[in-house]
């Protein structure tokens, strides 16, 4: 059984530009992590991080964009506040979760893997309450 594009955003909480945009940086970030993991190009896990970074940077941009379109169209506050937040939580708990598997894997810090995957099961915990919510 495959999701709708309806389904997953209104799961997620977000766009499907800010779906397309995760899409494209991990394909981008796929490229370059198997040239630094093969050591055909000389980068950090960082620089090999870059595309996933700026993705989340333009969809915390897009976010406030957005907030401030529905104040402004809709002139109700409390709507565009919650999806402000519940769109910024989601950023950000991916954020920290690149930040922390980027230090693993550049030996930065000594973390455990589950240290590394905590945000995502926030994340997975919020998804799960968000598509409860929805049926």
């Amino acid at each position: 059984m495959f999701f709708t594009l309806k389904e997953i955003v209104k799961w997620l909480g977000i766009t499907s530009f800010e779906i397309w945009m995760h899409v494209v940086s991990v394909a981008v970030f796929s490229v370059l992590s198997v040239l630094k993991y093969e050591d055909m190009v000389d980068m950090t896990w960082w620089e090999a991080f870059t595309p996933l970074f700026i993705c989340d940077g333009l969809c915390a941009y897009f976010c406030i964009i957005v907030f401030i379109r529905m104040y402004r169209d809709f002139g109700n506050l409390r709507p565009a506040i919650v999806r402000l937040l519940s769109s910024l939580l989601y950023v950000t708990l991916l954020f920290v979760f690149k930040i922390l598997l980027s230090q693993k894997l550049s030996r930065v810090k000594i973390i455990s893997n589950s240290e590394v995957m905590a945000p995502l099961f926030i994340l997975l915990q919020i998804v799960m309450i968000r598509a409860c919510q929805v049926h």
